[in-house]
């Protein structure tokens, strides 16, 4: 049987409830202000739901949530993170991994992860710990969080070691499993080295990728740049993973200069056996010129 996974990203779930003064210190004032000038108009909330009304057709086993729910991590946007994860469906349906907007101050991404904790519940029972461990069907789904609180005009992520030596433990015995079940890596930032502008990177990005090379994955999810990427990492053996990044769920047609591989999309996967290995292939679903939805075409998986 195949088996679906839809790819959703950065959907900057809005509008912002009531901003009192003295939430806006540090970070917070410099994000507000950006999210007043223009943030808020870049980020189309019925786009959002149109975009999501789509994906609930296509059948998908399971969604992969790649980060920034929020935008200034207040405490007002948990509660909105929670409804619009549970419009996408319920936990045992939905994973999300955190963004560096869900980090935004201290004390933010904590707040985020008690309000949202089904979302990110291991098979253990366990849930708002990283890495964690989901399996659905074939799938071995692999939950990371980069998000960490930064300077303004700073969107960098961090892993550390830590939580890269628990994903590779993790990957590794994951691969020794009778029928070994297809891992999928989900993480905010894009993981690679050059993967994103200096001030916006992962900071362990060489880490990460020399930890994949060792243990192994079959595909790696992420967002954060606001467009639709497709990158390759080296993996065990000579071989190499496929690193695919989703645009925003909810950018405005006529954002980014209207540019294709920035409106708002999802990515659709179809995973099957075949022998030994699976095949799988990727397709993107989301805003064409006029604005509507529609089959926008395959991703390069290699």
């Amino acid at each position: 049987m195949t088996f679906r996974l839809a790819h959703l990203s950065d959907p900057h779930v809005g509008p912002l409830g009531r901003v009192r003064l003295h939430q806006l210190i540090g970070k917070r004032a410099t994000g507000y202000a950006n999210w007043r000038r223009g943030r808020s108009r870049s980020h189309d909330m019925t786009v959002l739901e149109t975009l999501v009304a789509d994906l609930k057709q296509q059948g998908a086993a399971h969604v992969a949530c790649t980060g920034d729910l929020c935008n200034i991590g207040l405490p007002s946007e948990w509660e909105t993170a929670r409804t619009f994860l549970e419009a996408l469906g319920p936990p045992e349906t939905v994973s999300f991994v955190p963004g560096n907007h869900d980090a935004y101050v201290r004390g933010s991404l904590e707040g985020l992860l008690t309000a949202c904790s089904g979302y990110t519940g291991d098979d253990s029972g366990s849930s708002g710990r990283f890495p964690y461990l989901r399996r659905r069907g074939p799938v071995a789904l692999i939950g990371l969080s980069s998000a960490i609180p930064t300077k303004p005009f700073v969107a960098t992520g961090r892993l550390g070691p830590p939580q890269l030596a628990a994903a590779e433990a993790l990957l590794r015995a994951l691969a020794t499993e009778p029928g070994k079940p297809f891992r999928v890596v989900m993480i905010h930032h894009p993981p690679q080295p050059g993967g994103a502008a200096a001030g916006r990177e992962l900071k362990d990005a060489a880490a990460f990728t020399a930890m994949i090379a060792r243990a192994g994955a079959e595909l790696i999810l992420h967002g954060h740049n606001h467009t639709t990427t497709s990158a390759l990492v080296p993996g065990p053996a000579g071989g190499f993973v496929p690193v695919i990044g989703a645009p925003s769920a909810s950018a405005r047609p006529d954002g980014h200069g209207g540019l294709a591989p920035r409106r708002a999309s999802y990515l659709l996967y179809e995973i099957a056996r075949n022998g030994a290995g699976y095949a799988v292939s990727a397709r993107r679903r989301g805003l064409d010129a006029a604005g509507a939805v529609c089959d926008l075409g395959p991703i390069a998986l290699d």
